[in-house]
């Protein structure tokens, strides 16, 4: 079941008490804007306009606060509810102490049975998203589209690869001799137009175009089109471009209204399918209670009382209704992805015998070769293809004598975990990457190497034991790299000859696998030119971050 509401999840770098403000100014304005009473708003219930209540609740302690309003509107007797919630809380300590601001607009229908209507972007979307300076991990969520020139190129590509960012990028191009203001204008804006709140937006200017496409060498955009390019980008895998779709300048010229609600789908689909961050789904469920009026005898109270809590008990029945049939959705849509995954991990072992296949026969020609005594025939290709991969990862940590610029720190319990729980490559991903820091440890000491393993896997320095550059980060973010607990389970045991306290904060990491909530990690620390060796001091699940 495709989903039909709207979600917009965000976060700012406002104080609690600044962005609940704001927040509640804009919503004022909106409801003024569709012509209701927003005056006298206090906790609980009010009724804003015959057909509309608006309720509120708030909470603060040491767990945080929140606060939280839901307008409710039923203009006719079937014509259904649409239901607003806006909701703010301060950010919790893994988060960094960033507020989250989360806004969430649906249908529930008049009758049972029948099927919500679609929500569309609302207009306090772009108000909200200027007034609170919006952000996804380190990019901005704006109301328009922002230009990237060709100096913001090296800063755009590193927020597409963020491994934190929970929005896809929606990035337009401008077709040759085109004036890039008017196409954004009249073409970009119109087809953004049902997004705000939902994707970063981006146009990328023809300057910037060649460079972006170098950068991005497998997911590029060109022509006048425009691509998604979704969270857990990988620039260095061709096979991931896949999950990127492309739209076309022609199918956005054909008809650029139908244009624009395919381009918003895969965005609110995504949206409403993230999971929340932590201290959003640790907010309770809003439980209404109708105010108490001070006039009229006990009767007429205890009546007008057992008409609002009926009314309630109505709102909660049709709420759950509409929870079930988005829990069966979800399981369809479950069964549907694991079916899909097992034909790929069939597909993938398939291939894997036909790699071990090819590479059986690399060797028998070569032998071949050598014994007819054509030595240099034999060995042009590289010597990759005779690499032997370990086939668990206690074995992996059991062959690191193999590897003399390696010296492993970290903690054997938590990496043969990984054992019980390795799906697709991480195996030969992680022996890749070993081999690759172990090439560069040695390379470093002789002195033929420069710069760090970033650039060393950058350059062509690295084609003996090539390691994809997408997959090496050399740094945390500042978030993680200023919150204290973060910080410390970065905090890497090395031996007291390279550093006193016996640990540093290892940032280095290596991507060895995602898509999961495993996710392993890589960490390293590159004492090459003291020592001549790369420290790894943690090879295992991902620790946490800002979205754990």
């Amino acid at each position: 079941m495709e989903p039909l509401g709207y979600r917009m999840v965000v976060s700012t770098e406002l104080s609690y008490v600044n962005a609940c403000g704001i927040a509640e100014r804009q919503l004022i304005e909106w409801i003024r804007g569709k012509g209701y009473d927003p005056s006298g708003l206090d906790e609980g219930r009010t009724e804003i306009a015959p057909h509309a209540t608006l309720d509120r609740d708030s909470e603060g302690g040491r767990k945080g606060a929140y606060s939280r309003w839901r307008m409710r509107e039923t203009p006719s007797a079937i014509s259904g509810t649409w239901q607003s919630t806006l909701l703010v809380r301060s950010g919790l300590e893994e988060d960094g102490g960033r507020t989250w601001v989360q806004l969430d607009i649906e249908h529930q229908p008049a009758r049972e049975g029948d099927a919500p209507k679609r929500a569309n972007t609302p207009n306090i979307v772009r108000s909200l998203l200027d007034a609170l300076e919006a952000r996804d991990a380190e990019a901005d969520v704006a109301a328009a589209p922002v230009f990237i020139e060709a100096e913001d190129v090296d800063d755009a590509i590193e927020e597409l690869c963020d491994s934190n960012r929970r929005m896809p990028t929606v990035v337009a191009t401008v077709p040759h001799g085109k004036n890039p203001d008017d196409w954004s204008q009249t073409v970009v804006e119109p087809l953004f137009r049902y997004l705000h709140g939902l994707a970063v937006l981006y146009v990328l200017t023809p300057e910037a175009q060649a460079k972006f496409n170098a950068a991005l060498e497998y997911h590029p955009v060109f022509g006048g089109g425009v691509r998604t390019y979704l969270p857990g980008l990988d620039p260095a895998w061709k096979p991931d471009a896949q999950r990127h779709p492309v739209m076309s300048r022609r199918t956005i010229e054909a008809d650029p209204r139908r244009a624009a609600s395919i381009l918003a789908a895969l965005p609110q689909r995504l949206s409403s399918r993230q999971p929340l961050p932590a201290a959003l789904l640790s907010i309770p469920r809003q439980r209404t209670r109708p105010r108490s009026t001070p006039d009229g005898t006990d009767v007429v109270q205890l009546r007008s009382d057992n008409a609002a809590l009926t009314a309630l008990l109505d709102e909660a029945e049709r709420a759950e209704a509409i929870r079930v049939d988005e829990i069966n959705g979800l399981y369809a849509e479950l069964a549907t992805a694991d079916q899909a995954s097992n034909e790929l991990r069939g597909e993938n072992e398939e291939l894997y015998d036909k790699v071990q296949e090819s590479q059986r026969l690399i060797r028998f020609l070569r032998e071949q070769l050598q014994e007819a005594g054509q030595f240099a025939v034999a060995h042009t290709t590289a010597v990759a293809t005779d690499i032997t991969y370990p086939t668990t990862f206690s074995e992996l940590l059991d062959r690191l004598d193999e590897l003399p610029g390696i010296s492993f720190t970290g903690n054997r319990k938590i990496t043969r975990s990984l054992d019980s729980q390795s799906v697709d490559n991480w195996l030969y991903v992680a022996w890749d990457g070993l081999l690759a820091l172990d090439h560069f440890a040695r390379s470093a000491a002789a002195g033929a190497t420069s710069g760090d393993f970033l650039s060393c896997c950058k350059s062509d320095a690295s084609s003996a034991f090539p390691f994809p550059a997408a997959k090496v980060a050399m740094r945390e973010s500042d978030t993680v790299a200023r919150n204290a607990k973060l910080r410390y389970e970065r905090m890497l045991p090395v031996p007291k000859a390279v550093d006193p306290d016996g640990r540093v904060f290892m940032q280095a990491h290596l991507k060895i696998g995602g898509g999961n909530t495993i996710a392993p990690r890589l960490h390293f620390y590159d004492d090459c030119s003291r020592s001549g060796k790369v420290y790894v001091g943690y090879l295992g699940p991902h620790l946490r971050n800002t979205l754990t």
